[in-house]
């Protein structure tokens, strides 16, 4: 029964049973006496119709799991990339920025011209002082900037080293109060405080500071023999031989039998002693690589020495002195 009343409703067979000059069951009646008898009505054969017009599929839609194209992948990275590019030429401005504020300094400092001093502003004094400072520095106006983070290392480096001279003599005072016979290390510690702490900013940080504000061979030279010297100092300093007023290992393992808070602030002494030595060694071999990149010589040493000796006023008077001697006596030889 279902098949009937599918192929009933089937499009095709509908559109051939409207046709009334086709032969169909439904319209052949066998029991119809008005026809009277005789055979069926021929077949007539009908135009062929059109054939049906096929429904029109409508669109595919994107499924949930198809992904959807919200932008592509590489136009974000373009923009990524911008922002980059953008980051590094701000970054750029402003250490050109930097450079000029300090080129621009360094103008307004040589403006009085070569014969006019500076004002001196290291050490800063208070105005009250009776006593005025010795030096001119600026690291950022008189060291390029490629060397200015090495002398700023090396100034924060003498700081240090000034602090633990001072410690030292703390310690030294610490272990007077529990061992009386302790007074030849605290006037050793007192003495190495007031000597150490000037003569190094003198002997090796101002040779190293003129050695990268005017590229001098001579006092790069001058640096590397006495901060050897001094390097080599901090190891007997961390070593700590007693009675020569150093609180180091041996004298801070020492002081714990005696007593154990001195012993332990004895032992801070120590470890400062020892990092003092370990960044003096770094600087050291940081500094001569450097050296090795400028145009710094032995040869350039040795003229700028020769320069030095004819530029000092007193050296040129007593040569003159000696020659006009020499002539002299010469002259008034006898014959």
């Amino acid at each position: 029964m279902n098949t009937s009343v599918e192929v009933a409703q089937d499009p095709a067979v509908t559109q051939h049973s409207s046709n009334t000059g086709y032969a169909t069951l439904d319209l052949y009646n066998p029991f119809d006496n008005t026809t009277g008898p005789g055979p069926p009505p021929p077949y007539e054969a009908t135009s062929p119709s059109a054939p049906p017009v096929p429904a029109q599929t409508p669109p595919s839609r994107t499924t949930p799991t198809e992904p959807r194209n919200y932008g592509s992948y590489t136009s974000q990275t373009a923009v990524n990339a911008t922002t980059a590019e953008l980051l590094r030429k701000q970054e750029e401005l402003e250490k050109k920025a930097r450079e000029l504020e300090r080129r621009e300094r360094e103008l307004e400092s040589h403006a009085l011209g070569p014969g006019a001093a500076r004002q001196n502003n290291w050490p800063p004094l208070p105005s009250f002082c009776p006593v005025g400072p010795c030096f001119y520095q600026d690291i950022n106006v008189e060291i390029t900037q490629h060397f200015q983070r090495t002398v700023t290392i090396m100034y924060y480096f003498w700081m240090f080293g000034t602090c633990t001279l001072l410690f030292n003599l703390v310690s030294s005072l610490a272990m007077f109060c529990v061992d009386s016979s302790g007074g030849v290390g605290l006037g050793l510690a007192i003495l190495w405080a007031l000597l150490f702490a000037p003569c190094s900013f003198i002997c090796w940080y101002r040779p190293m500071y003129k050695a990268f504000r005017s590229d001098s061979s001579f006092n790069f030279f001058v640096f590397f023999f006495i901060f050897f010297a001094q390097v080599v100092t901090n190891v007997i300093m961390t070593i700590g031989i007693p009675g020569w007023g150093f609180s180091g290992w041996i004298v801070s393992l020492a002081a714990l039998k005696t007593s154990v808070p001195v012993g332990a602030i004895m032992m801070m002494n120590a470890v400062c002693f020892t990092a003092q030595t370990a960044m003096g060694v770094v600087m050291l071999q940081k500094i001569h690589s450097q050296y090795r990149q400028t145009d710094a010589s032995f040869q350039k040493a040795q003229a700028e020495f020769a320069t030095g000796v004819m530029s000092n006023q007193a050296v040129r008077q007593a040569a003159t002195t000696a020659a006009t001697s020499a002539a002299q006596g010469a002259f008034n030889a006898p014959r």
